[in-house]
């Protein structure tokens, strides 16, 4: 059951690939993902009620993993960061979508410079908040989980695909962390929302990965 929570979260995660055929309106090369989700915008709602779902879906199970990962005490340490922080992704990333942008800043010029002046709803801060506690949860849970298969011998696919995914995690949010600077220092984007969704598709991968590895060890198991 665990698999399948992280399969469908993965899977929902994913929903902002529809901006392929949704006539949003906005540059997927440029702008915020969350910016899909704004008030303001079209689709706003159904972005909104994809990331709770995710969110949902991944934290509960996580928590379930968790429950589970201290039965097993020689495993115990890496098993519990790593859920831990998966929990923590699944959790901000629900909170995220109830904290929405109410304009699209990279996209609305006007947007832009009443955030500069600050008069913007302080869901704009929040949402920042969360969106990092998001992706922090995620790094931790992928180089955890990732250490915990390679030391003891499991989940072969996350054990041979997680120290790349790691590396391409990190690398994607300090793209992103520097094209946000440069977006608020008004030197421009520098490809934000490329670096930004490949952010969140390594991340989608990943979960998608662990998800069939425990799908895998439970059919090893019942198979014994």
């Amino acid at each position: 059951m665990i698999a399948v929570l992280i399969a469908l979260g993965a899977l929902v995660y994913t929903a902002w690939l529809l901006e392929v055929a949704l006539p949003t309106g906005l540059d997927p090369l440029q702008t915020y993902v969350s910016e899909l989700a704004a008030e303001d915008q079209p689709y706003g709602v159904f972005f909104r009620s994809a990331d709770l779902t995710a969110g949902l879906l991944v934290l509960a199970g996580a928590l379930w993993a968790l429950k589970a990962a201290r039965a097993r005490t020689p495993r115990a340490p890496w098993d519990l960061v790593g859920w831990g922080g998966v929990a923590l992704f699944g959790a901000a990333t629900a909170v995220d979508s109830r904290l929405p942008l109410s304009c699209a800043p990279t996209a609305d010029p006007a947007c832009a410079a009443r955030e500069g002046a600050g008069l913007v709803p302080a869901t704009h801060t929040a949402h920042a908040v969360s969106s990092s506690l998001a992706m922090t949860g995620a790094i931790i849970g992928i180089v955890a989980l990732t250490v915990a298969a390679r030391r003891h011998g499991r989940w072969p696919l996350i054990a041979r695909f997680g120290p790349a995914l790691a590396a391409l995690e990190l690398a994607a949010t300090g793209w992103t962390l520097a094209s946000v600077a440069a977006f608020e220092a008004g030197s421009g984007t520098y490809g934000l929302g490329a670096g930004q969704r490949l952010q969140v598709l390594f991340v989608a991968v990943w979960l998608g990965l662990l998800a069939l590895s425990l799908a895998r060890e439970r059919k090893g198991e019942a198979a014994r």
